[in-house]
């Protein structure tokens, strides 16, 4: 049987330290959340495996992953998240980035298009009662409006293309994380507002599965 507090572990000593991430808020977040609770029960044993972890095809056809652990902690770490923010995290798939989230905001507004998944996110975030969260189907593309703006917004995914709704949707200050550009060449971006004007930098190399509604249909089915 696995011992999954001992792989959690692992994954922060093997993976999240050695490749940068040193945020202790960020790696407390990861150590605590049960990444197990958010994969099929045959996968289970796979949770914590340095790559991005298939758990699905969703009611669209596509292919639907968490993250792997390394890219999802570094845009956290580049997020700056404090306790007092509000995040919009894109495409939560079953709920695991936003589990994470909870743990570092006040507050999160999830959102997935795929309503069993939205509601299976909603029943996995229940269990660990993570109170401060709410799971909402919806595109991928258009955010949550009614709850913004938003401090932080994570998208769970590669995109190749702006997210501009999703930007009009942030704060003051406010900073968005993706990882942004095509296949084998997409790197992981942080776009700021400040004021009307917004500016991007990108920082660590990620090649991560794109999320549905920023790419073709032909392209996350395939992926």
């Amino acid at each position: 049987m696995t011992d999954f507090a001992r792989a959690r572990r692992s994954m922060i000593d093997s993976q999240i330290r050695p490749g940068g991430v040193l945020d202790l808020r960020v790696i407390a977040a990861m150590e605590e959340v049960p990444r197990e609770h958010f994969v099929p029960e045959h996968m289970r044993s796979l949770a914590y495996i340095d790559e991005d972890l298939f758990i699905g095809t969703d009611e669209t056809g596509a292919r639907r992953f968490l993250m792997e652990p390394l890219t999802f902690a570094r845009m956290l770490q580049l997020a700056d998240i404090a306790p007092t923010d509000c995040a919009l995290d894109v495409g939560c798939a079953s709920g695991y980035s936003t589990a994470i989230l909870c743990r570092l905001a006040q507050s999160v507004i999830a959102v997935e298009h795929d309503q069993t998944l939205a509601e299976q996110a909603t029943s996995n975030l229940e269990a660990l009662e993570c109170v401060n969260a709410a799971v909402f189907t919806a595109p991928h593309t258009d955010g949550f409006r009614r709850e913004a703006p938003y401090d932080v917004i994570i998208v769970n995914g590669r995109i190749e293309q702006k997210p501009g709704k999703l930007l009009d949707q942030l704060k003051d200050l406010g900073r968005l994380v993706c990882v942004f550009g095509p296949p084998n060449a997409a790197r992981i971006r942080l776009y700021t507002r400040r004021g009307k004007a917004i500016s991007h930098v990108d920082h660590h190399d990620a090649a991560v599965p794109p999320l549905p509604g920023f790419a073709t249909t032909a392209e996350v089915m395939a992926f």
